[in-house]
């Protein structure tokens, strides 16, 4: 539209010039003019109007229809027929309708959606599905990316109002139900405390970060599984039970991490750390040298409470130059004057700049640009400098407040594209060969990197484990086109990471997009038909269930 409105003004503009010709050859001049002024005028507004796009955040759920298959075998199932009665006593959000995830792929149709807010919803719900044949399935957020929180013709209990939060302050410990979300938790302990372990972002609800074994920026206090003190879980039968790292072991290793395939979280208890002070730094290092960076300052020294290694993903040095951020404690509390969380800053710029890197190498060279030199400029201290404890011009902060980031600008209202995750856990020694091979493959393909990640993970022990030693993550942030060649390339490159990350001992992490083989899923988790046939002892008519769920299961039957 805006291409044309350029053209017409252009012809308008050169009629007009013509009509006032005379034979004088300033007036040739001026048509000139005024036509490159129209040109510029006209490019002008195609900029604003672009700018203005790119910068737009997002009008509503993306709806991009949905991926058809896993390894050629069919994820849709055909409509209830004669579908039961709603009970009119459980609070409905819908009736049938469509529900979708953070993808925008993976439209599924579905029985009903139950707005739960008390444990006597959850109960009646699963009393409904087990009288009318009905699966489960849990949901809040909806950050997973491949049907893990609903499935076709089931009942989906919404658990986002299921967010009652309490604090322990002398057993410095938070009990929570499952729909709290790590951004208002954080509110809520600031400023005497802090979450322990959490993603690196706050979007996420406890129970999705519960269900696949989160883990983030604090590479000491590991995943989320070791700041669990216990949960109360309701099972498929309607019972209740207790379970925790020393009490109903075998139950508490397959519901952390499982998808939510054993039951229905009510209520965790979690260890919650003091709100510390932090020295903020940054320096760039070769992607080459972290793992000695790692074993030599990272590793040994306790005051480093958090860190985040940030890759370049520009043309000229990607996956190469790495620039670390860390965040070294001098203080185990805050000012008794400390403000209030801020939220980030400058939110349509950095959506702008995104979305640019979308465009091609100059955009993504722009991008690794304003991270390197200008984004310390921009640095929000929110501890002031008189009370820095001897840390004289330092840029100090929380903990909560590198926590504290909901990452608004990654959101956008570009409804032909979706940006994906990815997460490969590689064992340490591996790291420099699996980075050389990955940035092979990821410069040899089409779509957009827009950001790139390593985190510390320690051993795990749950049933499906993607840590069984401890190992670097690798987390990648990539654009797609949301029609059938978008999936397709997606699909590929996809696979090649796995296949690399498997070459190298490695797992792929799966809240992710539903594009591997049967033989890639056994090969990164053999342990995967003990978990399935445990599944079927606590849950034997199989009422939890979700896409993902049916997904691996078919995998499995032809691996």
């Amino acid at each position: 539209m805006a291409t044309g409105f350029c053209l017409h003004l252009a012809l308008f503009l050169g009629q007009w010039g013509g009509a006032m010709i005379e034979e004088r050859k300033g007036f040739r001049l001026s048509r000139r003019l005024l036509l490159g002024a129209a040109v510029v005028g006209g490019a002008m507004l195609w900029g604003g109007t672009t700018v203005a796009r790119l910068a737009r955040g997002p009008s509503g759920q993306k709806n991009s229809g949905r991926i058809a298959d896993i390894d050629g075998i069919d994820l849709a199932q055909k409509p209830l027929e004669g579908p039961p009665a709603y009970d009119p006593a459980l609070p409905w959000l819908t009736k049938g309708g469509n529900i979708n995830d953070a993808s925008g792929l993976s439209m599924t149709p579905v029985y009903g959606v139950i707005e739960v807010s008390e444990e006597d919803h959850i109960a009646s719900a699963l009393a409904l599905a087990r009288a009318n044949s009905l699966k489960v399935s849990v949901a809040a957020v909806r950050h997973s990316m491949g049907g893990h929180a609903f499935d076709d013709n089931a009942l989906v209990l919404d658990m986002r109002k299921f967010n009652k939060v309490s604090v322990d302050p002398t057993a410095k410990t938070i009990t929570l139900q499952p729909g709290a979300r790590w951004h208002d938790i954080q509110n809520l302990l600031h400023p005497r405390f802090a979450v322990k372990a959490m993603q690196s972002t706050d979007i996420f609800s406890v129970g999705g970060s519960l269900s696949v074994n989160a883990h983030g920026m604090d590479h000491q206090a590991g995943s989320v599984a070791g700041s669990i003190r216990s949960m109360r879980v309701m099972l498929a039968d309607g019972s209740v039970t207790t379970c925790s790292p020393a009490e109903n072991t075998e139950l508490f290793r397959h519901v952390v991490g499982g998808y939510g395939l054993f039951g229905v979280v009510l209520e965790a208890t979690l260890d919650i750390v003091d709100n510390a002070v932090y020295r903020t730094s940054r320096e760039i290092i070769k992607s080459d040298d972290f793992p000695t960076f790692f074993a030599e300052v990272l590793e040994p020294n306790r005051a480093i409470g958090l860190f985040y290694g940030h890759l370049s993903t520009a043309p000229g040095n990607f996956l190469e130059d790495m620039i670390v951020y860390r965040y070294d404690k001098v203080a185990d509390q805050p000012p008794a004057d400390q403000p209030a969380i801020g939220e980030p800053g400058s939110v349509g710029l950095k959506r702008v700049i995104i979305n640019l890197a979308k465009w091609g190498s100059l955009f993504q060279e722009l991008k690794w640009f304003t991270e390197k030199t200008l984004e310390p400029q921009f640095e929000n201290c929110t501890v002031a400098r008189t009370t820095a404890m001897a840390e004289g011009e330092a840029c100090l902060v929380t903990r909560n407040n590198p926590m504290h980031d909901s990452v608004p600008y990654l959101f956008n209202d570009l409804l032909d594209e979706t940006d994906i995750l990815h997460e490969y856990f590689i064992p340490r020694a591996a790291y420099n060969p699996f980075i050389a091979e990955a940035r092979g493959i990821l410069r040899n393909q089409t779509l957009p990197v827009l950001n790139a990640s390593v985190r510390i993970v320690h051993k795990e022990d749950v049933a499906l484990n993607y840590a069984p030693e401890p190992a670097y993550s690798l987390v990648l942030y990539i654009n797609q086109p949301t029609d059938a060649d978008g999936n397709a390339r997606m699909r590929a490159l996809t696979r090649a990471l796995i296949d690399v990350t498997i070459k190298h001992g490695g797992r792929f992490f799966l809240p992710y997009q539903l594009h591997y083989t049967g033989k890639e899923l056994l090969a990164s988790y053999p342990e995967l038909p003990s978990f399935l046939a445990k599944k079927l002892q606590y849950d034997p008519g199989e009422l939890f269930s979700s896409i993902f769920y049916r997904a691996v299961k078919a995998l499995i039957g032809t691996a």
